[in-house]
């Protein structure tokens, strides 16, 4: 089973709630950068994990618990592809990944399971995982509205070598926000929504033109490697750069393999990975 990457078109850290979390607007997109997950019969429960240095509180044995399989007799194996700390979302799609395969009776029978809740319970960007596609996530990451099938764009993902953690991420904004205050904006008007209709129409112009990240700005200034990715993809001809999530990882998009090869060829950065990868697609949606 192949566990996808993710990169935010947009990201909207709105106010922070009572609970301590913040609410969040994005467009989110699937990518074929993918973890892969394998399971198969075994006598008795086993996990390991590719890097080894991986295997402790793993989001897949997390998620593998929250269903009661974690004494079912599988052998369970986990190969890391996604960068870890990159803001690419891979931990959070390793687990969604098995919670689709129990839903869909590939781990044997499971008692009844509130499905989102248990996504919501491993993480925010959990539930997004689950629908398999590109879609609006809102709330703290428990409302997430489906756009249909990707466009069959490519990106451009360059990753740093330095993880950003989410919660120091938070923090940096957090005192952006205490210096220079918020203004409000409306749903109604945001650049996501404006973003997820030009996704579905495959206008990349016009979504390259709504993408934003809140975080870009602080992450680029605490974490000099981010700022020097962004001004490689700049250099190398792109409109466009933007974080993802919380980062390190930046990319750019492009509208086919060709462009997007031709973009990486021309990235000039010592010791960050560059990967070119397509949109992730699936038979689940025409």
């Amino acid at each position: 089973m192949t566990a996808p990457a993710k990169i935010n078109l947009t990201l909207e850290i709105l106010a922070r709630r009572s609970d301590g979390y913040h609410a969040l607007r994005s467009v989110m997109v699937p990518i074929a950068l993918a973890d892969e997950v394998t399971v198969a019969p075994a006598p008795r429960f086993a996990f390991r994990c590719e890097p080894a240095s991986l295997e402790e509180d793993n989001l897949v044995v997390r998620a593998l618990g929250t269903i009661g399989l974690t004494a079912a007799p599988l052998a369970v194996a986990l190969r890391k592809r996604i960068p870890v700390g990159a803001g690419l979302g891979g931990g959070s799609s390793d687990a969604a990944t098995v919670l689709r395969a129990a839903m869909h009776g590939a781990l044997g029978d499971v008692a009844p399971v509130d499905w989102l809740a248990a996504a919501r319970e491993l993480g925010s960007d959990v539930p997004f995982f689950l629908v398999d596609a590109p879609a609006i996530v809102e709330g703290t990451g428990e409302r997430v509205t489906a756009l249909g099938r990707a466009p069959a764009w490519w990106a451009v993902v360059v990753v740093p070598p330095v993880p950003v953690a989410t919660g120091r991420a938070y923090a940096l904004l957090d005192a952006a926000r205490e210096r220079t205050p918020m203004p409000s904006r409306p749903r109604a008007s945001s650049a996501t929504l404006r973003c997820a209709e030009a996704l579905q129409r495959a206008d990349l112009d016009a979504v390259t033109a709504t993408m934003t990240n809140d975080f870009e700005h602080v992450i680029a200034e605490e974490y000099p490697a981010v700022g020097d990715a962004l001004a490689a993809l700049r250099g190398a001809g792109t409109a466009r750069p933007m974080l993802s999530g919380s980062g390190s990882a930046c990319f750019a998009l492009s509208a086919d393999e060709g462009g997007a090869r031709a973009l990486a060829a021309r990235v000039v950065l010592r010791e960050a990975a560059v990967h070119v990868v397509p949109f992730a697609q699936s038979g689940a949606w025409r």
